[in-house]
């Protein structure tokens, strides 16, 4: 008789949170910490989205994000969630850029940035001060209009080695390009090179684990396995979810799902406005990715010199579109030593992240994909084994993931990593205005980006239905 992932749901609850994200899940354990009734719903059959893990038989254990973050998450976490979790978040010491232009290793912090624009690229220490300084005061209600490009060419002009080292890792981080508003920029960066990068000790899986043990403790009702058919609003406001043939009454909806997604197919262009839906329309998505998975035997382990994070490229220069296209020319390479799960087996694991554009994928006959994916992955040991010699004599397991496998496993429009574009923030923060209770609690944009983004924007949200739910029970 099949599982019935509903059992034992009861009728209503103050809200329910769809989708278990980073931000969904610390939206559901901010509002159940706070005393509210919350049902967090995902569809797939693990919580976090792509903060996850996967296995693979022989003791093999892949994270699929957890390639680094923020100081910041150390606060978030300690605040919003544990102080387990927060002890766990380390530093990585080794950021590794390996390109035509230049190659050397950064703590990639503003202080050793400094140096290096100084010292090894030449650039005047004003410069240098002033271009840290103003992205650092940068806030995402600031002027749109200046790109990313006139805000190099301001500090650095014709300086484009100094672009590459400053740009490709936020290229990686959030999709961004030099076309996009300079502000989105700045905010991610100042954030990430403020004290440098940060892994969980442990891996997503214990991560995910501790998180979940959290949410019971605060009452939150978590299933898998149940993905939200549609939103039900009744009168302008929301009035539950439908799903599994069960209709669970609500007073407030948090969406952790893609935000086209939530509008326009589970809540339903009828109940917004003809403006509401034309800006929301023309939001555009983030792009996708590409992931090469490699585990190596065990005991055989990696010089841990060769990095923790390695920003490795082939191409003369930097261009955004470059590492878009499916002919690779720059990869990111996350190595996990053992002292990444120091209570697992000795392995090293190493994933390969891309950017990739959906439809370069999406119109593949089976045949052409299947070879499509075999042959990103033969193109990656190819790069590897610059870095880990002997690479295809050591990898015991090797596969590819693709923005369909995205599209897959989370239900993102066209698989997209990173949410949409920033003028997505706008739409996320007006459904409330279109319809009473409806929240939205994804990745839009700049400091949403990342796993940082994610929980702050899920207190954010969090924060309002709190607000709206305590003035409704006056």
């Amino acid at each position: 008789m099949p599982r019935d992932f509903l059992k034992d749901v009861k009728d209503e609850y103050d809200v329910i949170v769809i989708g278990s994200g980073l931000g969904g899940l610390t939206a559901a354990n901010v509002l159940g910490r706070n005393g509210h009734s919350v049902l967090l719903l995902e569809q797939h059959y693990k919580l976090g989205g792509l903060a996850t893990w996967f296995k693979r038989p022989g003791g093999q254990v892949f994270d699929i994000s957890l390639h680094g973050f923020p100081v910041g998450m150390i606060k978030s976490c300690r605040r919003y969630w544990t102080a387990e979790i927060a002890q766990r978040i380390v530093q990585l010491k080794r950021i590794r850029f390996d390109n035509p232009m230049f190659s050397l290793t950064t703590s990639y912090t503003r202080e050793d940035f400094t140096r290096l624009l100084i010292e090894r690229f030449g650039v005047e220490p004003q410069a240098v001060q002033q271009f840290f300084d103003t992205a650092r005061g940068m806030n995402f209600y600031d002027d749109q209009t200046t790109t990313t490009r006139q805000l190099f060419e301001r500090f650095f002009p014709g300086r484009r080695d100094v672009v590459r080292l400053l740009m490709e890792p936020i290229v990686y981080a959030n999709g961004s390009t030099l076309e996009d508003p300079a502000l989105t920029y700045g905010i991610v960066f100042s954030n990430f090179m403020s004290q440098g990068v940060f892994i969980f000790e442990g891996g997503t899986d214990r991560l995910i684990q501790l998180m979940h043990e959290e949410l019971v403790r605060n009452g939150v009702d978590v299933r898998i396995r149940c993905g939200v058919e549609r939103i039900v609003v009744e009168r302008g406001r929301v009035a539950g979810v439908q799903l599994r043939g069960r209709t669970i009454k609500c007073r407030a909806v948090v969406s952790n799902a893609n935000l086209k997604s939530t509008i326009l197919q589970m809540a339903g262009p009828e109940h917004f406005d003809r403006r509401f839906l034309e800006e929301a329309r023309a939001v555009r998505l983030n792009n996708s990715s590409t992931q090469v998975y490699m585990a190596l035997r065990e005991g055989d382990l990696i010089e841990e010199s060769t990095g923790d994070l390695l920003f490795s490229s082939t191409a003369p220069e930097f261009r955004s579109d470059l590492l878009l296209s499916p002919n690779v020319t720059s990869r990111t390479f996350s190595f996990y030593y053992p002292r990444t799960r120091p209570h697992a087996r000795q392995r090293c694991f190493v994933v390969s992240s891309t950017n990739a554009r959906y439809e370069d994928w999406a119109g593949l006959a089976p045949a052409e994909y299947g070879a499509s994916k075999r042959d990103l992955i033969e193109t990656t040991l190819n790069a590897l084994e610059k870095y880990v010699p002997r690479c295809r004599e050591r990898i015991v397991h090797a596969e590819a993931a693709t923005p369909l496998t995205f599209q897959h496993y989370t239900r993102h429009e066209a698989g997209a990593s990173f949410g949409t574009k920033f003028e997505g923030l706008a739409v996320s923060r007006g459904l409330p205005e279109q319809v009473g209770g409806l929240y939205h609690a994804g990745s839009v944009g700049i400091i949403m980006s990342g796993w940082l983004g994610a929980i702050n924007y899920g207190v954010i949200v969090a924060n309002d239905v709190d607000s709206q739910l305590t003035k409704a029970a006056v």
